[in-house]
């Protein structure tokens, strides 16, 4: 099967440093197998998107030299597959509506004081989100960096959003909608997602489809040992230095340019890094 892999970014701002190395850690998988590369943009949350991001992530990475092969996907126009998908679920006894509060689920380890799931009222009142019914499950999946990593979930507690009470479609549900619609079969991403992978395997087999192969690197953390997001503080990258960038980005995956490339142009930087790119190395990242 062809390979075909994708980043997708939240527009709540511009490109940083840590978002860039997904999309190069991405790319250059995509090109080492010879696949097609997307980008699809997951601003599905009005609340949290910052005006113009989405222009200024693809400037960003176009600067960069990480262009996709197809037009960009945006989530804020799919969701007629979302309802569908979600339509699909419910039909098939894999979906509920749930109006309780994070603080009630918590006062009760997790188990719904009205019954949700056992009793769904369909005919409620909104606002209710919609949740996806899981199984306790001990298993485990596998992962091209971390190995065999394991599943653990339980019956209820782990229950997730697909639709929030706002109306807004759960990263969850959208993902795996997309990546399906995409025909997306190499997912590489940050560790930090990581723990998100069972749910998602457990969407698959509800909606009856073959879930893709995954490849889960470490992150970028800035000096008190956090994650390098936005919302920890981290900063524009700066386009105009873009083969220091993809230098320092290569560096970060572990897969440091020769002297003689080190801040040389970025199409030749880009040309020996698929050439060499070795997923093992991210095990030393």
């Amino acid at each position: 099967m062809a390979y075909r892999g994708r980043f997708a970014p939240s527009p709540t701002g511009p490109l940083h440093f840590g978002s860039l190395v997904a999309a190069l850690a991405s790319w250059l998988d995509a090109r080492a197998h010879d696949g097609t590369w997307l980008v699809r943009i997951e601003d599905i949350d009005p609340l949290r998107e910052a005006p113009g991001a989405t222009q200024r992530i693809l400037d960003a990475l176009a600067a960069h030299r990480l262009i996709p092969d197809e037009a960009p996907w945006l989530q804020s126009q799919r969701s007629g597959a979302y309802n569908a998908a979600l339509t699909r679920l419910r039909e098939a006894g894999r979906l509920y509506p749930c109006p309780c509060s994070r603080s009630e689920l918590k006062t009760h380890g997790g188990q719904h004081p009205r019954h949700c799931r056992e009793q769904p009222d369909w005919r409620q009142p909104e606002p209710f989100a919609l949740r996806f019914p899981v199984e306790a499950c001990n298993g485990h999946w596998y992962d091209r960096v971390l190995g065999e990593q394991p599943i653990r979930l339980e019956r209820e507690k782990d229950d997730v959003v697909l639709r929030r009470k706002e109306g807004f479609y759960a990263y969850h549900l959208a993902v795996v909608v997309d990546d399906i619609a995409q025909g997306i079969n190499q997912v590489v991403r940050g560790q930090d997602l990581a723990d998100l992978t069972p749910t998602h395997l457990c969407l698959y087999e509800a909606l009856e489809e073959a879930p893709p192969a995954y490849l889960h690197f470490p992150v970028v953390c800035n000096e008190k040992g956090q994650k390098l997001s936005k919302q920890a503080g981290a900063s524009a990258i700066d386009a105009a230095t873009a083969p220091r960038n993809i230098s320092q980005a290569l560096t970060a995956l572990a897969h440091r340019p020769p002297p003689d490339l080190n801040g040389a142009p970025v199409d030749n930087q880009l040309e020996w890094a698929v050439s060499h790119w070795n997923p093992e190395r991210l095990q030393r990242a």
